[in-house]
């Protein structure tokens, strides 16, 4: 059985690789166990793209970034171990923290929101 403050911990861990891009983002989501960040771009459907999040869930913590969805060349950039935390196309689930793993998502987050901001990405909508 998972601890919450396992969770917790990790929660705040996985909100700290995203925070650094909150100021060229959009917070939508800010409590005690969800964090969301979107891009400023409205696509057609009228709402924002969504960048990432972290939300507790009962068992694990999500860490959920777009780019891997949309961009091959992050997408590319999943090592094997971190594979291996993945439950759909963008999501990462945790139960507690590890640091090395989050090194990892922190580079991926990186190459992601710099692939999110280009102009070049924005282009094909």
């Amino acid at each position: 059985m998972t601890k919450d403050s396992d969770l917790q911990a990790t929660f705040e861990k996985l909100k700290e690789v995203l925070q650094p891009y909150q100021s060229k983002l959009i917070v939508v989501a800010d409590t005690t166990d969800h964090y969301a960040l979107e891009t400023p771009f409205v696509m057609k459907n009228k709402h924002r793209m969504y960048f990432g999040g972290v939300k507790i869930g009962k068992n694990y913590v999500s860490y959920h970034l777009m780019p891997v969805y949309a961009c091959e060349e992050v997408r590319d950039a999943i090592s094997p171990e971190l594979k291996k935390r993945m439950q759909g196309k963008s999501c990462f689930n945790f139960s507690a923290p590890d640091e090395k793993l989050f090194k990892q998502l922190a580079k991926l987050t990186k190459t992601g929101f710099r692939r999110f901001t280009s102009k070049e990405f924005y282009s094909k909508f």
